[in-house]
């Protein structure tokens, strides 16, 4: 690789240089910037956050394919007609947490407490479940920490559609038990918490760096894009001496007096760090990149959530009306009504027969049934077309795996997404969500359901004519799409070919670590944005020491 040089053009240094204002990135320097002793530089490739679309909750998928989002396509998919999926990912301060739909859904104490298997106790829930309730601020706190330090706002919703109420009935009705939201084991159907302050969205840039603003040991750079790190190369092994930047047109070298951190994501981490020759050595060589550390596992390890959504045609009251202009003014006067809703407000876990059959652990979900007041299709690309609802089943913990690999040594060109979906040997990830989407459809003929929609269907268009066994099977291979939870990439483990360890840090080298959703050894039972925060939150007390 032969990277445009530096140019000269002021000093760019601190003790810490981090790599993206992401769901971690953000409240790593947050709370890194608490010690004055300090200095944290923090680069996001986006804009500033300054959209209104970004802020009002319900416009989260008129952002798709815009200028705050990375715009990536995974490669066709063989068990998916051979589609290809559009994966967003959010290009500006707060990362994908200012482009997501604001489910703060923890996931389980179990999930956790296997990541501690692999990476050690300091992983486990246990030892997380402080950095939670560090990190979640009620709508009070909320107001009382504005302005003096980082928490992020996770409140009820203010304004739920009455579908969302019905859906819950449904889940009574066949027995399903109905809970608080964010239990660490049994949790059942809930109404979704959301990450909202007062019916607006609350993103990690509104909740860490807004707070952090005034502190002069914290700079943030945006529409600044990282080609590669920087590392000495007197040493057996090699440290990490800063970036690459490209920023406003030129190339500047941003120095790193103690360390590098990454917090890109699952898909820019390993791309960054392949761009700087830390990956497997016959990719890397194939691109034309030279080789500091053949790591095998960068890349590797790829999961996702797929979701697959069953839209029945609904009477009036949903979101499909939320463009209208007496709700933009509801919106906008009282910060209440339908674009003050997160789209998916209610969901649940269940555990279908295969997971039996399969052998997973008792009381382990694999599916999780998630609601939407809306038709959600099209992957959230087309406006809603008409009223409706959507009952979806998502694959919590798939067998597949996928990888991300360097289209070229471009930093600036797409790395190639491949999850991976449903490519499992046994076929189980198939046949679970086809056990998923049969509770979707159980759930969509109950009598609660029932009362509010009408027997048509949004999609698939005609399924008043199909079976349900040809609703669900054209849904699963047809409709369904990534739910954004990439992770593992890079992932963490004790073990020597692990991408980093315990604490982080990049093996092979000094001074570089990574802290976003790619480490996860596995994808949660849950929603990532919460997880990739406290990875932020406990990375901070990593580097610090504690």
């Amino acid at each position: 690789m032969s990277p445009r040089r530096p140019a000269a053009s002021g000093a760019l240094e601190a003790d810490y240089v981090i790599v993206g204002a992401g769901s971690a990135g953000a409240a790593l320097a947050a709370r890194l910037s608490e010690d004055p002793a300090v200095s944290v530089l923090l680069m996001e490739a986006g804009p500033v956050d300054g959209a209104l679309e970004l802020h009002v909750p319900a416009a989260f998928s008129t952002l798709f394919r815009g200028r705050y989002d990375w715009n990536y396509d995974t490669v066709p998919q063989r068990e998916l007609e051979d589609r290809t999926i559009y994966w967003p990912r959010g290009k500006t301060l707060g990362g994908s947490s200012s482009l997501n739909a604001m489910m703060w859904i923890r996931g389980f104490a179990a999930d956790y407490d296997a990541w501690a298997e692999v990476a050690g106790d300091g992983w486990s829930w246990k030892a997380l479940a402080p950095y939670f309730l560090r990190a979640e601020a009620t709508q009070d706190a909320a107001d009382a920490t504005q302005g003096t330090h980082g928490a992020q706002p996770v409140e009820h919703q203010r304004d739920p559609r009455p579908h969302t109420a019905a859906f819950l009935k449904a889940a009574r009705e066949l027995r399903h038990p109905v809970t608080p939201a964010n239990l660490p084991a049994r949790q059942g159907f809930s109404q979704t918490m959301v990450t909202q302050h007062r019916g607006a969205r609350a993103s990690t840039a509104d909740a860490y760096l807004r707070p952090a603003r005034g502190r002069r040991n914290l700079r943030v750079l945006t529409d600044a894009l990282v080609r590669r790190v920087t590392f000495t190369d007197d040493d057996a092994t090699p440290r990490a001496t800063g970036v690459y930047v490209d920023l406003g047109g030129l190339t500047r070298h941003a120095r790193a007096r103690r360390e590098v951190i990454l917090c890109g994501g699952a898909i820019n981490t390993p791309q960054l760090l392949m761009l700087s020759g830390i990956g497997p050595a016959d990719h890397l060589t194939s691109r034309g990149i030279p080789v500091r550390v053949d790591a095998a596992q960068v890349g590797e390890n790829l999961q996702d959530h797929l979701v697959a959504g069953l839209a029945p045609a609904a009477r009036g009251g949903t979101l499909y009306g939320a463009r209208r202009p007496a709700q933009l003014a509801r919106y906008l006067s009282r910060r209440r009504g339908m674009l003050s809703s997160n789209v998916a407000e209610a969901y649940g876990f269940i555990r279908t027969p295969v997971a039996e059959r399969a052998g997973a652990p008792a009381d382990f979900p694999d599916i999780e049934i998630i609601f939407a007041a809306a038709p959600y299709v099209g992957e959230g690309l087309v406006p809603t077309p008409a009223e409706g609802i959507t009952v979806g089943a998502i694959l919590l913990q798939p067998r597949s795996r996928g990888t991300i690999r360097l289209a070229s040594d471009d930093p600036t060109e797409a790395a190639i997404i491949d999850p991976g979906y449903l490519t499992d040997a046994e076929g189980i990830d198939a046949e679970t969500m086809r056990a998923g989407l049969a509770e979707c459809e159980r759930l969509i003929a109950t009598s609660a359901l029932r009362a509010v929609t009408t027997g048509g269907w949004v999609q698939p268009v005609g399924g008043e004519r199909m079976s349900a066994a040809e609703r669900i099977e054209l849904s699963l291979r047809r409709y369904s799409h990534t739910l954004y939870h990439p992770v593992g990439t890079a992932r963490m483990g004790v073990d020597a070919a692990s991408v980093v360890d315990a604490d982080l840090r990049v093996r092979g080298v000094r001074g570089l670590r990574v802290a976003d959703a790619s480490v996860m050894p596995t994808v949660i039972r849950g929603h990532t944005n919460a997880p990739a925060i406290i990875i932020g939150e406990r990375a901070a007390d990593l580097i610090r020491g504690r």
